[in-house]
């Protein structure tokens, strides 16, 4: 049995998925499966998958027609993986070669059950935004998860197969922020997870993506909220300033109306100005940003925050 599950939903990935499966056959540590659960494709993707397992074997295809990301995390993990960890990767990021030599060191402590690295964005090539995620100090939270999420992508994460077990997976009903209920149900039940401040993944920016939908990533958000409420957890005011942060550049990345970045930003501040300002690297620009968006053209709003 291998190490590593990896457990890659994909949809539509024909542009994309080569690349992702190069970066899992270039990995350091060689002791993995890697379960694509192709969800309907209607492009290339399947043929592409099934071409990488011929060259690959320990890559294979297996089928979860048009059921949603969720279905098909839950299938590869819960009935297909044999691996002690599951390694999670979507079809259009990328991993960087030491990721799972990484994460199999860090995973000697038996007492972690759960790995999470930095997150590098691009949008074309590796590094063209030049923005990476930070790797805060001590065990995830649930309140720092109401904030703004570390973890960043479903790409990012590692968890022993049988404290996924344990969580059920994922909630299928949910279309946004899935992944964070799922985040706050796994650190609720008593799971250690800890953060490895090394770049260990890319995930790929899209103006037009699913994670750019503000209303629903709001209903999203409000679920979530929910469930850390049944485990005693209402999120900080700090916390609060530092969603309303997350969202007020989001709208400005995706070209909302020109009101709602700065809606976004003097919610966050009227809960805690300096959780919304501090880091100034990220409040102030924020700021600035949500205020200028009131008179620049929408084009140009896009073209420079995106």
């Amino acid at each position: 049995m291998p190490v590593f599950s990896i457990i890659l939903p994909c949809f539509n990935a024909e542009a994309t998925i080569i690349r992702t499966l190069n970066s899992l056959s270039a990995q350091l540590f060689t002791d993995w499966e890697a379960i694509c659960v192709d969800d309907g494709s209607t492009d290339a993707t399947h043929f592409l998958i099934r071409k990488a397992a011929q060259e690959d074997p320990r890559i294979r295809l297996v089928r979860n027609t048009g059921r949603g990301p969720s279905m098909a995390r839950n299938m590869a993990a819960l009935t297909c993986a044999t691996g002690d960890f599951l390694a999670f990767c979507d079809a259009d990021d990328i991993w960087v070669p030491s990721k799972l030599l990484q994460v199999r060191d860090t995973f000697s402590d038996r007492s972690i059950d759960a790995v999470y690295g930095q997150t590098g964005f691009f949008q074309q090539e590796l590094g063209d935004t030049r923005v990476y995620s930070g790797v805060p100090k001590g065990d995830l939270t649930i309140d720092r998860l109401l904030g703004e999420n570390p973890v960043c992508t479903m790409s990012n994460i590692t968890v022993r197969r049988g404290v996924f077990e344990r969580t059920g997976g994922f909630d299928a009903s949910m279309v946004h922020n899935e992944d964070l209920e799922w985040l706050i149900r796994l650190v609720g039940h008593g799971a250690r997870v800890v953060g490895i401040d090394k770049l260990q993944t890319w995930y790929r920016t899209s103006p037009g993506g699913l994670s750019t939908n503000l209303d629903a990533m709001l209903v999203g958000h409000e679920h979530a909220l929910q469930t850390a409420a049944k485990f005693g957890v209402q999120p900080s005011n700090h916390s609060h300033a530092i969603h309303h942060r997350y969202l007020a550049r989001r709208a400005l990345r995706t070209g909302a109306r020109r009101t709602e970045a700065l809606r976004l930003a003097l919610s966050g501040i009227a809960y805690s100005p300096l959780g919304f300002l501090l880091p100034t690297r990220r409040g102030l620009p924020t700021l600035i940003g949500a205020v200028a968006a009131l008179i620049l053209p929408r084009a140009i709003r896009q073209s420079l925050f995106s």
